[in-house]
């Protein structure tokens, strides 16, 4: 059985060069800076807090922590699924996301979910060392903010066209739901929730 020939469409969505992908490396730069930024918050935080690891469950019962360590681990192949997807193998040049959208949309989410990111650990151990009920609420609207950016990261890729190879969508489809169970539903709502100061 014959290969199908690579067609310049299929050439442009995976090398990430020329000036036609100009929108695809800022992707990749707000990706590395803000991956570098999330994971110096987290060192950060454990070498300055030994005890990070109780103090920041907060009120989370028992019963659900399991689910964390799950759901990290599926968040994180998750991410890798989809930017495979999204730097890999979407065309910069012809994405439309619902006719009204282009790439810049995925640029924008990847802003808003790794930015915030970078500030949570800091903001919440802010909020509990000062005892500041204001800076809980900080540090649930920068929660909300992810959880918000991971669901329309999850609707941009319902929505993307082209969707080729088609595994490679599907399997970015998968990956951002995960992402969303652990950012949406883990982190903003029942942490957000259950998470107390003073």
């Amino acid at each position: 059985m014959e290969r199908e020939p690579l067609t310049e469409y299929h050439c442009e969505a995976f090398i990430v060069s020329g000036p036609k992908q100009v929108k695809k490396w800022w992707l990749i730069i707000i990706s590395i800076i803000g991956g570098t930024a999330v994971l110096v918050s987290y060192v950060w935080g454990f070498l300055a807090h030994p005890t990070a690891g109780q103090i920041l469950w907060g009120g989370v019962p028992q019963a659900i922590r399991p689910f964390y360590t799950a759901g990290m681990l599926l968040a994180a192949a998750g991410y890798f699924a989809f930017s495979y997807f999204i730097v890999f193998r979407l065309n910069a040049q012809e994405t439309q996301v619902t006719h009204r959208f282009g790439y810049g949309l995925f640029i924008a989410l990847y802003a808003a979910i790794l930015l915030p990111s970078a500030l949570w650990m800091p903001l919440a151990f802010a909020a509990i060392e000062q005892s500041s009920t204001t800076l809980l609420w900080v540090v649930r609207i920068v929660l909300a903010v992810v959880g918000a950016a991971s669901l329309g990261l999850l609707a941009a890729l319902l929505k993307v066209k082209p969707r080729q190879p088609l595994w490679a969508h599907r399997l970015a489809l998968v990956g951002s739901a995960a992402f969303c169970f652990q950012t949406v539903l883990l982190d903003a709502i029942v942490w957000g929730t259950f998470f107390r100061v003073g």
